[in-house]
């Protein structure tokens, strides 16, 4: 049996336990990689859908280049080897310190003894929240498989509207926000634009298909160093994506967008800029910076309360230099790695050695054969940076069927740029794309209920 520490507060337990119980709310690359680790406890693992996503390649699936299958892997199946991990498919409402227990919509309340909260984030509209109805962002699977459909009903309304009357509206995709995730679709929605798609629609004329990358700051790729942000925006502009830096977004509507002083009309508005934490970490009562992300300490815990910890997209937790670490996959796999292993302990928060992130680079791809790799001192562009990205992808991705799967996939468009995902079907009468708040935690676009899905 696992001995625990004493805590702050004494637990208040809504059921009889011989062994130490881990609640996790939320089955991302945090939530997910906390569960593999932790063992001679009892885990609940809670998530609002059954599935894990690798989110990196949430852009491809986006843009036709992969199935959703081949990225995402169903969270029993992921834990069937572990009888220590229970999965419960739930909407998390509210966790209540003192009485040691989370608030699910549809199941009796989940009583812990140590509580890891992981419930990733979503895309930030800064207050213009109505705005997501006509620009979706990227960070579900329900998002990738919605922009799917949008993407490709865009090309065959183009298509119909050619073939009817002769004359085409310009079709213009404007993608808002020029980190990593909206240059990845700029790059490859065109590339499938002009080179894939062409062939498929007889009476369009691709040389109308425009790609509109917008940033408000001076650069792209913010986060990389300066010579490879610049090297990323020359590829973009030699392969035909109009960016516009220093270009803030002052209003969205239906049939387009406000870029600074400019109306660029445009009825496939993409966006990918800024995030911010599930409003369910407001119910912990503690201290948030501006995006909504807790306020952790070194040991990833919040203030007061040694056994509750939070990680992941939620968590504003600072490197050795004081600096915010980003929200990204390799930062909330190594928090749920360092948090198993004190609860793993049992570590009382004296022995507890702080929280610390070694900075293995950074990569993004740009196009076919073109990405950037920031590794440390080592710094690429070009062929080498892209075959460097696609080994780390294959490697990070769960399971050997995923992994020769989407390098055929890799290998089939390379040769033939011919993606193999370009399928609509059927829709229900009546879909949703506005997003409701009546409920901590909840955020709909049609059947999509993205909270509780770390990354």
């Amino acid at each position: 049996m696992l001995k625990t520490c004493p805590l702050d507060e004494p637990a208040v337990l809504a059921h009889p336990m011989t062994r130490k119980r881990v609640v996790i709310i939320g089955g991302g690359f945090g939530g997910m990689t906390a569960a593999r680790f932790l063992r001679d406890v009892d885990v609940i693992l809670i998530d609002r859908t059954n599935h894990h996503v690798f989110q990196p390649l949430l852009y491809q699936v986006a843009t036709a280049a992969l199935s959703p299958s081949d990225i995402a892997w169903p969270l029993r199946t992921l834990f069937c080897s572990q009888p220590n991990v229970r999965i419960v498919m739930d909407d998390v409402l509210s966790i209540d310190r003192v009485a040691r227990v989370v608030h699910l919509r549809h199941s009796t309340p989940i009583g812990f003894d140590a509580l890891i909260v992981a419930p990733g984030s979503r895309h930030a509209y800064f207050g213009h929240d109505d705005w997501e109805s006509f620009a979706p962002g990227l960070k579900t699977m329900a998002d990738a498989v919605y922009l799917r459909e949008r993407i490709l009903l865009a090309f065959e309304e183009a298509e119909r509207q050619r073939a009817d009357t002769g004359v085409q509206n310009r079709l213009n995709f404007v993608i808002v926000g020029g980190g990593p995730t909206g240059v990845e679709l700029a790059g490859s929605l065109l590339e499938i634009g002009r080179k894939a798609m062409g062939p498929d629609y007889p009476h369009l004329r691709l040389d109308d298909l425009a790609i509109i990358l917008v940033e408000a700051g001076s650069r792209i790729l913010p986060g990389f160093n300066p010579t490879l942000s610049a090297k990323a925006l020359t590829v973009l502009k030699q392969m035909g994506v109009t960016v516009k830096l220093n270009k803030p977004v002052t209003a969205v509507r239906a049939d387009g967008v406000m870029v600074g002083d400019e109306w660029v009309a445009s009825a496939n508005v993409i966006w990918a800029a800024g995030n911010k934490a599930s409003p369910l970490l407001n119910t912990l009562g503690v201290d948030q910076d501006p995006s909504g992300r807790v306020k952790v300490q070194p040991d990833l815990t919040i203030p007061g309360d040694p056994w509750i910890f939070v990680i992941g997209d939620a968590a504003h937790c600072l490197d050795r230099d004081g600096t915010a670490l980003p929200g990204i996959a390799p930062v909330a796999m190594n928090e749920g790695r360092y948090v198993a292993a004190v609860i793993n302990e049992a570590l009382s928060p004296t022995l507890r050695s702080p929280f610390l992130y070694r900075d293995r680079g950074m990569l993004a791809t740009i196009g076919r054969a073109q990405a950037v790799a920031q590794i440390g001192p080592f710094h690429t562009s070009g062929l080498m940076a892209w075959s460097l990205w696609c080994v780390v992808h294959i490697f990070f991705l769960i399971g050997l069927r995923n992994r020769v799967r989407v390098m055929s996939e890799w290998t089939w468009y390379y040769l033939t740029f011919k993606p193999g995902a370009r399928l609509l079907c059927e829709q229900p009468a009546v879909r949703h794309h506005t997003p409701s708040n009546d409920q901590v935690g909840e955020t709909t676009k049609g059947n999509c209920k993205p909270f509780h899905h770390a990354a």
